[in-house]
């Protein structure tokens, strides 16, 4: 497929795309903004795609991914967009019956019993309360993924065990 085909295919899928990002978005300048990002992604990852490859459902994927990808980031900022002109309300606490953590243990404890895992395990679980991926923590330790999924595994064990021995 040449640049001028694969450029032209792309646009003549901007209907169809809009349609998909609005039924993922609901808010027509957030879907265009969607669009313009997976245009963006596709022409600069052109050499990626396999011309024997279907390009509409590679661009799909982009953009579906795109999505998932601003999703997760706008929840790891914990992000509140509220109407309210009195903002002293967004930061009062309202308790709805669950005990944090925070709440039995103070957090210098927790910290304390973080510290004391070994090195491999307390570094890769310090890097996921960081809000790293796993695949990011693995190619910053050179780890196999399914050793840093394991010893994060293993991390969240070890301190259910030792909080609980702690209040016992």
């Amino acid at each position: 497929m040449t640049n001028f085909e694969f450029n032209s295919t792309l646009l003549g899928l901007k209907s169809k795309l809009l349609s998909f990002a609005m039924s993922l978005t609901r808010d027509r300048e957030k879907a265009r903004d969607l669009i313009q990002d997976t245009y963006f992604k596709a022409l600069t990852s052109r050499n990626s795609f396999v011309d024997f490859g279907n390009l509409k459902t590679w661009v799909f994927t982009i953009l579906k991914n795109t999505f998932i990808n601003n999703y997760r980031c706008k929840v790891r900022e914990n992000f509140i967009i509220d109407n309210i002109q009195d903002l002293f309300y967004i930061n009062q606490s309202h308790d709805n019956g669950y005990i944090s953590p925070e709440s039995t243990y103070a957090k210098k404890e927790i910290e304390i019993f973080i510290d004391s895992l070994r090195d491999e395990f307390k570094i890769p679980f310090r890097m996921v309360l960081k809000g790293y991926k796993y695949h990011e923590i693995s190619e910053k330790l050179g780890l196999n993924i399914g050793t840093v999924k394991s010893r994060i595994f293993l991390s969240r064990q070890k301190l259910k065990l030792m909080l609980k021995d702690h209040t016992g």
